[in-house]
């Protein structure tokens, strides 16, 4: 999708822009949260765009095996859209931004703000993932749906193995292996979402992989 859309193609282009917006905003609201630059956010997420597609822009330039990988090079193109918007408006206010939310220490603020970024990111790579995983059970015979059940509810209800084998009337040793292998179906699913999206090598989507899950702890 990311060669796609640096390569102009527009249904990329629309489907990167729907893939990361909500990533986008959660972080420009959350930083500008205490700002009049709050109801610049919309502005600032098409800037954000702009900037990502011109020609010769972040897209053409960004290298998948680099550090972090393409979320660390696209959080940077946010940020720093986000640092012109505040340039501009402490130029027209004649100084810096009258809000509480700077009074803030710059380094903790970035960290706060770097961790909304990666959470908002990871939770639509796994939402992306397990939906992945959705669809394939859905092809296949046998227990596999019911094992995206079971993942859903350890993982997201955070239900015991014993308390669905109770609700299921299942034996619990047989639904933790089942549990077992539901998690490996999620990481494969969620390796080919992350390798669909952030072409790399095995090592760095591997890596990628451990990054989000570690993200969402």
């Amino acid at each position: 999708m990311i060669r796609g859309a640096a390569a102009g193609d527009a249904a990329e282009r629309a489907a990167f822009a729907d893939r990361y917006e909500n990533t986008v905003r959660a972080y420009i609201a959350a930083r500008w949260q205490r700002s009049p630059l709050l109801q610049e956010v919309d502005d600032a997420i098409q800037e954000v765009f702009v900037e990502t597609f011109r020609a010769g822009g972040v897209l053409e330039r960004v290298d998948p095996d680099s550090p972090g990988g393409f979320r660390a090079f696209f959080y940077g193109v946010v940020r720093n859209v986000a640092l012109r918007f505040e340039s501009r408006h402490a130029k027209r206010r004649d100084r810096q931004p009258a809000t509480d939310f700077f009074a803030e220490s710059a380094d903790s603020r970035e960290q706060r703000l770097s961790q909304i970024f990666d959470r908002g990111w990871a939770r639509s790579i796994m939402r992306e993932a397990a939906a992945r995983q959705r669809a394939e059970a859905g092809q296949t015979r046998g227990d596999a749906l019911k094992r995206v059940q079971l993942l859903r509810l350890r993982f997201y209800e955070g239900l015991p193995i014993r308390d669905i084998a109770r609700l299921w009337e299942e034996d619990a040793t047989y639904l933790h292996r089942e549990y077992a292998r539901a998690r490996r179906e999620f990481r494969k699913s969620l390796s080919e979402v992350v390798a669909f999206h952030h072409p790399g090598s095995t090592e760095s989507i591997e890596r990628e992989c451990i990054q989000l899950l570690a993200m969402l702890k």
